[in-house]
């Protein structure tokens, strides 16, 4: 159950890495409308490798608890609110 767990939440974390990697690059930062296309784009990257990993999760992880997944999976992706909630006491 707990390597369902860490997929899970490695399925929220290496797509957001990926993406944040990809956003910091100098291309991405020329122009506004270069701008604005890198970041669609490295959007749809990292929502296609969400997918694919979820995709995978059963041939990765042996024996799968979609419970568990799901539940790594969604508090990695709750845990965005609670930095920005954090950064905004400060």
């Amino acid at each position: 159950m707990a390597w369902s767990l860490l997929y899970g939440a490695a399925t929220a974390v290496v797509p957001g890495a990926l993406m944040a990697r990809g956003m910091t690059s100098r291309l991405s930062s020329m122009a506004p409308g270069v701008s604005a296309v890198s970041f669609m784009s490295w959007e749809l990257v990292k929502i296609g490798v969400s997918v694919a990993m979820l995709a995978f999760a059963g041939r990765v992880v042996q024996p799968l608890v979609w419970p568990a997944l799901l539940v790594g999976l969604v508090v990695c992706i709750k845990v965005y609110w609670v930095a920005l909630l954090w950064r905004r006491a400060k």
